[in-house]
């Protein structure tokens, strides 16, 4: 009991289960989606072969990208209706005090100051790779369905928008796995939380280090 008390809750069931379906959903999209990118690479022929071939591959990747889509959509629909009905505080929102405690902390990490930053609930990088991750989505999805319908969309777009459509999908695939990486960074490999932060499995995160991080979450 004692141990206990000494833990908050920081993420409820329903975030639990929608961060490890993201992750599901990640592997699969950069299983499927690596090798019709690289597709000349030995992996990408691997992947290709077990998976029955290129057409298998895309069935995949397109199914689970509609899937991507939808949790897209159920992820805005659940947290719009929370702030505008059941009065959430907006907390992953990017705000000035955010700029301010990015620069507390450069100052102490540079020795000008003996104070980080102090954040609330999410801090300023949780707000960035939140957010970045965010775009980045809604930027392969508009870019995935230009792909996948281009005839539709040639109707009311002009010839190099599928082209276009396909180096900013496999640019943004990219950039979406090193934020996904800057993630793991955190929440793995840092010595903050070393060898692993657990509150996204348990949705506990001791007292102490809340206090450290987030000092200003009055959830």
């Amino acid at each position: 009991m004692e141990k206990m008390t000494k833990k908050v809750k920081r993420f409820s069931i329903f975030r639990i289960t929608e961060h490890f379906i993201h992750i599901l959903i990640f592997l699969i999209m950069l299983v499927t989606g690596f090798p019709q990118t690289y597709y000349t690479l030995d992996i990408s022929k691997w992947i290709i072969l077990k998976t029955g071939g290129i057409g298998n591959l895309r069935i995949i990747h397109h199914s689970v990208g509609f899937i991507f889509l939808l949790f897209f959509i159920i992820h805005i629909f659940i947290n719009t209706i929370g702030i505008t009905k059941y009065k959430w505080k907006p907390t992953i929102l990017i705000t000035k005090e955010d700029f301010k405690n990015l620069l507390d902390d450069l100052r102490y990490f540079l020795g000008i100051s003996n104070i980080p930053a102090r954040c609330s609930r999410y801090s300023y990088k949780q707000k960035f790779q939140y957010w970045s991750v965010f775009i980045s989505a809604f930027i392969m999805i508009i870019s995935g369905f230009i792909m996948q319908y281009p005839i539709f969309f040639t109707q009311f777009l002009p010839g190099e928008s599928i082209p276009l459509a396909k180096i900013i999908h496999a640019n943004q695939f990219v950039v979406f796995y090193i934020i996904a990486l800057w993630h793991l960074y955190d929440n793995i490999f840092s010595p903050d939380v070393a060898p692993i932060d657990t509150s996204i499995f348990t949705g506990y995160i001791s007292k102490e280090r809340m206090l450290k991080e987030h000092p200003l979450d009055n959830e």
